[in-house]
């Protein structure tokens, strides 16, 4: 499983240095605009992103727009910073893409599947193709521009 993730993620990552290091059944929303960033467990993780434990051999998107998953953790700093440009970009993209957030203290095996070293660390997924990870505070510009590329 983790090998998957990897072939797909491997040389996608960004590191902006401004991060903090760690080491260690839902209901149909697709018709709903969101507008919020939406926290994931394991459970939702598989039905609305990714089925890692189903697709073994390829990623597949379960989710019917772009979405951006920000692994973060309650203690981090550059969490905290990035957390209200997460919440006003749900709210400007709107019915265009979904901000999922995943505290990786609480969420330690999606952590580890993703190999997440350091947060936050985001993940960025089109409808099509192969996601990409980044890692660090990014500014809301940056955001801007990869979310443009995803819708």
């Amino acid at each position: 499983m983790d090998d998957v993730i990897q072939a797909y993620l491997n040389g996608n990552i960004e590191d902006s240095g401004e991060g903090c290091h760690h080491t260690h059944n839902h209901a149909n929303c697709n018709s709903e605009v969101i507008s919020t960033p939406i926290h994931l467990d394991k459970t939702s993780f598989l039905s609305k992103v990714f089925n890692y434990e189903l697709n073994t051999e390829n990623w597949i998107y379960e989710g019917d727009k772009p979405a951006i998953v920000d692994f973060y953790a309650t203690w981090c700093g550059p969490c905290k910073s990035v957390s209200p440009i997460l919440e006003e970009l749900a709210k400007e993209y709107a019915g265009q893409l979904y901000i999922y957030k995943i505290d990786i203290d609480k969420e330690q095996e999606l952590a580890a599947v993703f190999g997440i070293q350091s947060v936050p660390t985001f993940l960025f997924i089109p409808l099509k193709g192969t996601p990409k990870l980044a890692s660090g505070a990014l500014p809301k510009e940056n955001f801007k521009k990869i979310i443009k590329d995803l819708i």
